[in-house]
């Protein structure tokens, strides 16, 4: 059996639009010893794919970090099969809160080996990654972050906090969770060591690992969103409770964002209008990611600037001589820090 992916884009959407299947986004994530990554990789790939599962899951030796779409009348079948792994029996499985934005989610299944399923940058031998912090519900969430001596902290990026976040949240202005602990901790934990804190992600993988290090790091009444947004946002809905979120909640697959509430907090990063709209620029060359509000969509035919709009006209063979070499990997996140966007020209 074949365990990879060997279609063109346009395949495999046509390949899922033939397939005709309804689609639930789920994403879920376990710290856990793994002894062969690349055995339990092969044995998962062949599970998903048995069940037409797509989406992209990554394994390492810490355990697996995953964001799948998993038909609808398979649901059953897949939490039985995910269940009777033994380290995977019971774990928390996070239901996006719409499924608008996109036709389908993901493409295609994607199941990588990686030293580390969280980019954190932490050598886990020094710390124990297993004294995390609290969890939250949303009640209990909502209650200690109006305590006036509570701290509450997105440990998320940039440009994901950027169109949605928690009132009265703080939002570093960074580009990695790497970069991230140890810029909140000097910049807004020193000296606060017994104040409550809270910290939120989108699924709750990285506050997972941050809040075991600021334990280990001497902060003693560390908390985290369990669940993260997603858990959140459908926990406030079933039990009518308030919701504190405002905007949109940040996702890495296709749609780009899933809606938490109606408030658009963010802003075009060409004209300046409210937009919250995430969109790749259509040069395959640049690819950056920025929001683009509906008029400089059609003004700029989904692209970040003229020249880009210029590129997009010009033979395919010409396009792809002009992006030949290039690795524009670590740009495309930079979003609105791009000094060529022209809300930042304006400026």
């Amino acid at each position: 059996m074949q365990l990879w992916n060997t279609f063109s884009k346009e395949e495999l959407e046509q390949k899922l639009r033939e397939a005709g299947h309804e689609f639930v986004t789920i994403s879920f994530y376990k710290y856990a010893k793994i002894a062969n990554p690349q055995i339990f990789r092969d044995y998962l790939y062949q599970l998903l794919d048995n069940l037409q599962i797509v989406g992209r899951i990554y394994v390492a030796n810490e355990g697996i970090n995953a964001q799948i779409s998993v038909p609808t009348d398979r649901l059953n079948d897949f939490r039985s099969d995910l269940y009777s792994i033994d380290f995977l029996d019971g774990v928390r499985l996070n239901i996006a809160v719409e499924e608008e934005g996109a036709v389908f989610p993901f493409l295609k299944l994607k199941v990588k080996v990686r030293n580390k399923i969280l980019a954190d940058g932490l050598s886990d031998e020094t710390f124990d990654v297993t004294n995390i912090g609290k969890h939250l519900k949303a009640e209990e969430f909502n209650a200690l972050t109006q305590d006036p001596d509570t701290i509450l902290i997105d440990f998320r990026n940039h440009y994901e906090h950027e169109v949605g976040h928690f009132k009265g949240a703080i939002l570093p202005d960074v580009d990695t969770f790497r970069e991230s602990l140890p810029i909140i901790e000097d910049a807004y934990l020193k000296g606060n060591e017994d104040k409550n804190i809270v910290m939120y992600c989108t699924g709750g993988i990285r506050c997972e690992k941050a809040s075991a290090w600021f334990k280990h790091r001497g902060f003693k009444n560390v908390h985290q969103l369990e669940g993260g947004i997603i858990k959140y946002a459908n926990e406030c809905k079933e039990k009518g409770l308030e919701n504190r979120f405002i905007g949109k909640n940040f996702v890495f697959d296709e749609r780009r964002g899933e809606r938490i509430t109606d408030d658009v907090v963010s802003h075009c990063h060409q004209c300046g209008e409210p937009a919250d709209v995430h969109v790749n620029c259509a040069n395959e060359a640049c690819h950056l990611l920025f929001i683009q509000c509906e008029k400089c969509n059609t003004k700029y035919e989904s692209c970040c600037t003229p020249e880009c709009q210029e590129i997009i006209h010009l033979p395919l063979e010409e396009q792809k001589a002009l992006r030949k070499g290039q690795d524009n990997s670590n740009k495309i996140f930079k979003k609105g820090r791009a000094e060529h966007l022209l809300q930042k020209l304006n400026q």
